[in-house]
């Protein structure tokens, strides 16, 4: 098992990862009946795509000793009313300077390959920008 949830009532859930006990809380958005105090179940859909992203593209430049610290991600969730579903979603990485062009190509196939970008419906629209210096 990956994960243990508990609903607090309210709209909100806490989620324990077994691993290493750490905890998150998600909220119900505040256009959805919610407080808006923590992350939406979409807003950690958006934020597990990015992460997986930045992720499997560090995984590949330790290989090439690269150092990718210092990545900035910034995302944005865009929902759909009639089904509610979160209808696109715009990932900005801005990576370090001086990475060859050739390299940034590769950086840029593994994260748009990535576990979870692969995982998400087809008809989510993702658009990815990958800044570099």
């Amino acid at each position: 098992m990956t994960a243990e949830i508990v609903y607090q009532g309210h709209l909100r859930c806490e989620c324990t990862h077994l691993q290493s006990g750490t905890i998150i809380e998600t909220d119900a958005p505040t256009d959805n009946r919610g407080k808006g105090e923590r992350f939406s179940p979409t807003d950690t859909v958006c934020v597990a795509l990015a992460t997986c992203m930045i992720t499997t593209m560090g995984i590949r430049a330790a290989d090439m000793n690269i150092d990718l610290t210092g990545t900035t991600i910034q995302v944005k969730k865009h929902m759909l009313a009639e089904p509610r579903r979160i209808g696109k979603i715009d990932v900005t990485l801005n990576l370090p300077a001086g990475i060859e062009p050739k390299t940034q190509e590769i950086f840029q196939k593994i994260g748009d390959n990535c576990p979870v970008m692969k995982s998400i419906h087809p008809n989510l629209i993702v658009e990815a920008t990958y800044n570099w210096g």
